[in-house]
C-alpha cells in the first residue's frame, strides 16, 4: 500500500487539530523581543527541537506508537500520564488536550481503527497530543519514521506560521526559515527513535517562563 498520500494527509496543515491556533510561547517572545528577525527565530525553533521535541515530545511519541502497537493499553495510559504531568502550565496542558481531543475525533470518524485501538481510546478520560496522534499514523498505515517524522514537522511549520503572523514575516522569508528547519527535523527524528527512555527529559526552563508570561500577555493572537 502506498502511504505517501496518509503521510501528506497527517503532515498537512489542513489537518484539523487546531494546532495553528497555539504559539507554545513563541508569541511572547516575539513580544519581548526575545525573537526579533529570521536568524532569532531559525536559533528558537532550533532550539526547541533539539531540547525539547528531540528529547521528550518525539520519544514519547514513538513509544506511544508502539504501545498502540503492541495492543498494551497500560503502556498508553501510563505514556499519556506522563505527557499530560510533564505540562508546566495551564496553556501547555490545555493545548496537548484539546489537540489531543481533535485527534481523538479524527480517528474515530476517519481511521480505520481496530477493536483494541477503538477501546482503548474510548476508555481515555483525555488523550495528550503525542498520544493520540501516534494512533493516527499507526492506523493510517504508517511506519513509526513517518509518523514522527509528520508530527515534528507540523510542530515545526506551525512555528514558522506563528512568525508569519505575530513577527510579521513575509510568505518567501517564511519558507526560506522553514527550509532552513529541514536538517534540524531530520536530526530530531532520527534522536527522538534512539534515545533511551532513562534519558528522556522535558526541562526547559525559559521555555516554560514563556509559556507563563503568555497567559498574561497584554495583547495576542494566540492560545499559547
Amino acid at each position: 500500500m502506498n502511504t505517501l498520500p496518509r503521510l501528506l494527509q497527517l503532515a498537512s496543515p489542513a489537518l484539523p487539530v487546531g494546532a495553528y491556533s497555539y504559539s507554545q510561547g513563541l508569541e511572547w517572545a516575539i513580544d519581548s523581543r526575545d525573537v526579533k528577525d529570521a536568524n532569532g527565530a531559525l536559533r528558537w525553533i532550533e532550539d526547541h527541537l533539539a531540547l525539547v521535541m528531540a528529547r521528550f515530545e518525539a520519544p514519547l511519541y514513538a513509544a506511544s506508537f508502539s504501545a498502540w502497537q503492541r495492543e498494551d493499553a497500560a503502556e498508553v495510559f501510563r505514556l499519556n500520564a506522563e505527557f499530560v504531568a510533564s505540562r508546566e502550565s495551564a496553556e501547555p496542558r490545555a493545548e496537548t488536550l484539546q489537540v489531543g481531543f481533535s485527534y481523538r475525533a479524527w480517528c474515530r470518524e476517519v481511521a480505520p481503527l481496530s477493536d483494541f485501538q477503538r477501546t482503548t481510546l474510548a476508555a481515555m478520560d483525555r488523550v495528550c497530543g503525542p498520544v493520540a496522534a501516534s494512533l493516527a499514523a499507526l492506523a493510517s498505515g504508517l511506519t513509526v519514521r513517518d509518523g514522527v517524522t509528520a508530527y515534528v514537522f507540523g510542530f515545526a511549520e506551525n512555528q514558522v506560521m506563528v512568525l508569519a503572523k505575530a513577527l510579521p514575516m513575509g510568505q518567501i522569508a517564511a519558507q526560506k526559515l522553514l527550509f532552513a528547519l529541514g536538517d534540524a527535523v531530520t536530526a530530531t527524528v532520527d534522536a527522538s527513535l534512539t534515545i533511551d527512555e532513562a534519558d528522556w527529559t522535558s526541562a526547559a526552563p525559559w521555555l516554560a517562563i514563556t509559556q507563563m508570561k503568555h497567559e498574561t500577555q497584554y495583547s495576542r493572537l494566540f492560545r499559547s
